[in-house]
């Protein structure tokens, strides 16, 4: 019998039938059929402690013994409070103030709108419109498809449909760029914002590591010009850190490398350790005091129906207890040293007529073809030898859960290696 579930980003008339999980521990989930696969992927990023993870498992059942949900609308519980002043204190100084939602989608929406009404209620209604780079991906709503990459990006179906913003070039300086390198993606970003700052209201990125449009990686001085380029235009600089938050990077925030701090910072996915929907859009002071005032316009108009939800809460805390108690900074070190020593410094790889680049930063590597094509079957592939690996476009990547073994580690690799060595 034909599944009734509909499958996301996936053409219908050759989709294959989806093998069926129904379990994991560690770094693998089982199937159906008793096999078991080492996820590569953390399950869209997200799973950064591995499957089944007790303390997680555990705080979740604590908490539905006392309070599974209840509307944030003019109420308050524990863990959405302790929550709230933990990202507080980890994230850069300044980001003090936290809205709850329910995506990192939804947490984007909530950043967008704080933008246009923070400088509505400044006296500025005309600067409504995002800047966002090209290689951008922010999300699949209606408001994020209109701010991702739209030549390359997978929303130009509904171009006719979304509002226009603007777009400055992708930076293509490396993360160890010198200044020099840098100093021209900043002025490309800089040329956008001297035609168009009088209706931008605020520049979106995600700062290092631009996800699932290409896995690019970029430069911490970039953040740094950024930064002061919003400054001197009066935007907001929102940092997306859904996908590079906790961790992924290489620390706790991709915005940690730049000692930058943004106006409003999104995070998502590995905030509950994946094990349940959640994001919190932070945001400086200036932005949240801005919205004090008696008129009807002051109120920020937006709840989602399960923000701040107190399992989503409680296992946020403990994915935070255990990421700092056993120093996942640490594991997240040695996971790039064996991706740089497996994929960036092979030398047969780098110089195999299939493979176009070879990236590492943090946690993450991706090898990018010169033809998507060279990537059909990698994923079968992988799946005979166990690892699940879910190629896109161009590009077969790794983002691990942080738990994984060295010995886990470089069965992912050699397989990433193997599919174009073979």
């Amino acid at each position: 019998m034909t599944s009734p579930v509909w499958h996301p980003y996936t053409h219908l008339l050759t989709q294959q039938a989806a093998p069926k999980v129904v379990g994991g521990e560690g770094p693998r989930f089982t199937l159906e059929s008793g096999e078991t696969l080492l996820d590569a992927t953390c399950s869209w990023w997200c799973m950064i402690h591995g499957y089944a993870h007790p303390r997680l498992v555990n705080a979740i059942k604590e908490q539905a013994d006392v309070l599974c949900h209840v509307m944030l609308g003019g109420l308050i519980h524990e863990p959405a409070e302790r929550l709230a002043r933990e990202l507080v204190r980890i994230t850069p100084t300044g980001l003090n103030h936290v809205f709850f939602s329910d995506s990192g989608s939804v947490g984007m929406e909530v950043a967008m709108k704080m933008a246009v009404q923070y400088h509505h209620l400044r006296g500025k209604p005309e600067k409504h419109r995002m800047l966002s780079l090209m290689k951008a991906y922010h999300g699949d709503t209606s408001g994020c498809m209109a701010v991702c990459d739209p030549e390359e990006g997978m929303h130009s179906l509904f171009s006719g449909y979304l509002p226009r913003h603007h777009f400055a070039p992708a930076p293509r300086a490396p993360y160890d760029a010198g200044s020099d390198e840098v100093a021209r993606d900043l002025a490309a970003l800089r040329s956008v914002l001297e035609r168009h700052h009088q209706d931008i209201a605020a520049l979106l990125m995600e700062p290092l590591l631009q996800a699932a449009g290409g896995l690019n990686m970029t430069s911490p001085l970039y953040l740094k010009g950024a930064r002061e380029l919003c400054d001197e235009y009066d935007v907001l600089l929102v940092f997306d850190e859904v996908a590079t938050g906790f961790g992924r990077t290489g620390r706790l925030f991709a915005a940690d490398h730049a000692g930058a701090t943004p106006d409003i910072m999104v995070l998502s996915k590995g905030l509950t350790g994946g094990y349940l929907g959640h994001a919190a859009t932070l945001a400086t002071d200036r932005v949240h005091d801005t919205f004090i005032g008696k008129s009807p316009l002051h109120a920020f108009m937006h709840g989602p129906t399960f923000m701040g939800n107190p399992l989503a809460c409680r296992v946020a805390l403990e994915s935070l207890a255990v990421f700092e108690e056993e120093n996942y900074l640490e594991k997240i070190v040695a996971l790039n040293r064996v991706l740089c020593e497996a994929l960036l410094d092979d030398e047969a790889l780098r110089h195999h007529p299939q493979v176009a680049d070879v990236r590492v930063q943090g946690a993450t590597a991706v090898i990018e073809v010169t033809d998507a094509a060279h990537l059909e079957g990698a994923a079968a592939f992988a799946r005979d030898r166990g690892v699940w690996l879910r190629p896109f476009g161009r590009w077969l990547y790794t983002m691990p859960a942080y738990i994984t073994s060295e010995a886990d580690m470089r069965l992912i690799t050699h397989t990433m290696k193997a599919w174009f060595l073979k």
